[in-house]
């Protein structure tokens, strides 16, 4: 998921200067777990903004804020509020505010900060795992992303400041080379990882922006019956 945190609403509303009807757009997906843009943030935020003095003409929590053809349709269902209103404020992460960019001509603010692609334990708990580099080489590291779990990235560890099993850079976070090493012992691949070179990364693969576009599987099929 994508792991997002509030904005102070101080920011918030100076980006909305100058706007004085606003349409709140949450999202029922990452960003209700993340308890930043969920029925209930998209209530608090509401109020917040009446408080203000703003005039909230409606608002709307889309399952999946970044599906732009669903979140279009949902606010189509509330066309006469969409249509009052100056400026839409998006409780979600980037890819729902620019979903919400790409379906109108007026203002569009975010209320969050996108900060990480994450990992749930608990709730409440998400952490950092991938980067999405566009070039996986988990399978090279016993299961563990050494890119993205390592604040240096080293693909070759662990490095100097490695200390009893610690980071460096967070000596409260155990080092990801050293969590490599205990599941690379336990598969009995520990050795192929201390003898292996990490091949030159191709950085192409991860120039932005990225795409992927292909046809659904149910959609060729349905093509293929008729």
């Amino acid at each position: 998921m994508t792991v997002t945190e509030k904005k102070q609403f101080e920011d918030i509303l100076a980006s909305l200067e100058g706007a004085q009807k606003i349409f709140v757009i949450g999202c029922g997906d990452c960003a209700t777990v993340c308890e930043t843009g969920g029925e209930t943030e998209v209530a608090e935020m509401k109020k917040l903004l009446e408080e203000a003095g703003k005039t909230v003409t409606g608002t709307v929590v889309p399952d999946t804020a970044c599906e732009v053809l669903l979140t279009k349709k949902d606010m189509r269902k509330q066309q006469e509020a969409v249509d009052e209103a100056d400026a839409f404020l998006v409780l979600s992460c980037g890819a729902g505010v620019q979903a919400v960019s790409s379906i109108t001509e007026k203002m569009v603010v975010p209320g969050c900060n996108s900060l990480f692609i994450g990992d749930t334990i608990r709730k409440g708990q998400l952490f950092e795992w991938c980067s999405a580099c566009a070039e996986c080489v988990i399978g090279d590291y016993a299961g563990v992303c050494p890119i993205t779990r390592c604040p240096k990235g080293q693909m070759s560890g662990p490095c100097g400041g490695s200390q009893d099993g610690k980071c460096e850079v967070d000596p409260e976070q155990d080092c990801v080379w050293a969590i490599i090493y205990e599941r690379a012992k336990k598969l009995g691949t520990w050795d192929k990882i201390a003898a292996a070179v990490a091949a030159p990364r191709d950085h192409r693969k991860s120039t932005k922006p990225r795409k992927r576009v292909f046809e659904p599987r149910r959609l060729s099929e349905t093509k293929a019956k008729s």
